[in-house]
C-alpha cells in the first residue's frame, strides 16, 4: 500500500506536468522513487521514462485534436533528439547515481517562475512567420542538446524543448506544449527501452502503478489546457511547474 501511494502521488505530479507543460515524468517520479522507495537512480529513471511514453502520447493526441501540434517541424527536432537520447542513456549507465537529476529540478522551478512573471503570449500567426529554413537548423542543433539531456538524466528534455520552442523558435504556448509532448512520447520510449536493455527490467509493481497514475492525470491536464485561454494556461503552467520544482527540491534535500 505504501508503494502504491508513493507511485500514485508521483504520477499526479508527473501527469500534471506532462499535460500542462510537456514536462518529463522523470523529473517528478525519479526523485520520489529514489527517496521514498529506495530504488537505484538508473532503475527509477527507466520507470519514469516508461511512464512518460503513454502520458506524452495521450497528451499529444489531445493537443493534436485541438490543432495545437506542429508535427512537421516536430519530426525534424525529434530525429536528432532520438539519436542523442541513446548516447546520453549509455553514458548515464557509467556514472554515479548522484550525477543524475539535479539539473531538471532547477530547470522546472525556473521555467515555472518564468511563465508566471513573463508569460508566452505569441500568436499562431506570428509563429508561422518564422523562416522555415532557420527553424529546421535550430531544431537540429537544439535537438542534439535536448536528446543528450533526456537520455543522461531522464529529465529536463521536455522542459528544454518547451523553452526552445517558445523562446527560440517562437511557438505559441499550446502548440509548443503539444509539439513537445509529441516528441517526448518517442524520446521517452527510446530512453526507457535503452535503460531496460542496459540495466534490466525494473520492478513491475512500481512500473504499472506509475504508468497508470501518470496517464490518468496527464489526460486530465491536457484536456483542461486545451480549453484554457493563453493567459490562464500560462498561469496554470507556471504554478504547476513552480510547485513541482519546489517539491522536487525538498524531496532531493530529504534524500
Amino acid at each position: 500500500m505504501y508503494s502504491f501511494i508513493i507511485c500514485f502521488i508521483a504520477g499526479i505530479g508527473a501527469g500534471l506536468g506532462t499535460g500542462f507543460a510537456g514536462m518529463s515524468a522523470a523529473a517528478v517520479i525519479s526523485p520520489m522513487l529514489i527517496t521514498f522507495l529506495g530504488l537505484p537512480a538508473y532503475e527509477a529513471v527507466g520507470i519514469a521514462l516508461a511512464s512518460d511514453v503513454l502520458a506524452s502520447a495521450i497528451s499529444a493526441y489531445t493537443y493534436g485534436r485541438n490543432k495545437n501540434l506542429d508535427i512537421r517541424n516536430g519530426l525534424v527536432m525529434m530525429a536528432s533528439v532520438l539519436l542523442f537520447t541513446l548516447v546520453g542513456s549509455f553514458i548515464a549507465s557509467l556514472v554515479p547515481n548522484t550525477t543524475m537529476g539535479s539539473f531538471s529540478v532547477f530547470m522546472t522551478l525556473l521555467l515555472g517562475i518564468k511563465f508566471i512573471v513573463k508569460p508566452v503570449m505569441t500568436t499562431k500567426e506570428s509563429m508561422e512567420a518564422v523562416s522555415g529554413r532557420k527553424r529546421i537548423v535550430q531544431s537540429i542543433i537544439c535537438g542534439i542538446a535536448v536528446g543528450f539531456i533526456c537520455g543522461f538524466i531522464g529529465a529536463g528534455g521536455g522542459m528544454m524543448m518547451l523553452l526552445i520552442l517558445t523562446s527560440v523558435l517562437g511557438y505559441e504556448l499550446k502548440t509548443a506544449v503539444g509539439t513537445s509532448v509529441f516528441i517526448m512520447a518517442f524520446t521517452a520510449f527510446t530512453g526507457a527501452l535503452s535503460h531496460f536493455v542496459i540495466g534490466g527490467m525494473p520492478d513491475l509493481r512500481y512500473l504499472i502503478f506509475c504508468v497508470a497514475s501518470t496517464l490518468l492525470w496527464a489526460r486530465i491536464a491536457a484536456k483542461f489546457a486545451n480549453k484554457a485561454s493563453a493567459a490562464t494556461l500560462n498561469r496554470a503552467t507556471g504554478v504547476v511547474l513552480t510547485v513541482l520544482g519546489a517539491a522536487i527540491l525538498c524531496v532531493n534535500y530529504i534524500n
